[in-house]
């Protein structure tokens, strides 16, 4: 059985609530493309049902920090970092790609224009910036030599970021069908029987 539910606040993305026999005590909540998709024991109902359903979503929506971001939203934070680690240097234009699947971002000299993989809208903003600043860099030196990392590390959490890009990645190449194609995004959910999915909210 399905019930519609209305968004918890207007940034917020489409909560669909599902009803689950087979769910006993636990409720759980996962992502369905835009959607967030929260599954609940038959049991609960009234202002229960509400704030379960409200809190759910709210901690999953902590996983796509970005999922609505414009471009706009990501040129300001390219020129607060360019001014912050690399002395001012800004793109000509940066804005997010949907056909980077091999690439967290790139950069093309000629035009310095910065094109970022929206896979990263899943990322942790500080990872987002990790990359940003990576391909800021490029901007100042275009290749990877000694002079780049030197760049690239004054952002304090570059390692940080490598660590979350290594797993994310291959998370992303684990979840595909056919172990290329990594436009999924990371799912949360209370393993309970039915709907699983990788890294749990349990309630």
């Amino acid at each position: 059985m399905k019930l519609n539910h209305q968004p918890i606040a207007l940034t917020q993305p489409e909560v669909e609530v599902r009803v689950s026999a087979r769910r006993k005590k636990t409720a759980g909540a996962h992502w369905e493309g835009d959607r967030i998709i929260v599954v609940v024991p038959t049991h609960l109902r009234g202002t229960a049902l509400d704030d379960m359903v409200e809190n759910l979503s709210r901690r999953l929506t902590r996983n796509r920090p970005h999922l609505h971001a414009s471009d706009q939203h990501l040129a300001e934070r390219a020129r607060g970092l360019g001014r912050l680690y690399l002395g001012g240097v800004e793109a000509q234009s940066i804005r997010w790609a949907t056909n980077q699947n091999k690439r967290w971002g790139s950069c093309t000299l000629a035009t310095r224009e910065i094109r970022i993989s929206s896979r990263l809208r899943a990322a942790p903003t500080w990872v987002l910036d990790s990359v940003i600043v990576h391909e800021l860099a490029h901007l100042i030196e275009p290749n990877h030599s000694a002079r780049f990392r030197e760049l690239e590390a004054r952002y304090p959490r570059k390692h940080d970021a490598d660590l979350f890009l290594e797993g994310y990645g291959l998370g992303l190449r684990m979840d595909a069908p056919d172990g290329t194609d990594p436009s999924c995004e990371p799912a949360v959910d209370a393993p309970d029987g039915d709907d699983p999915a990788p890294g749990g909210i349990i309630y």
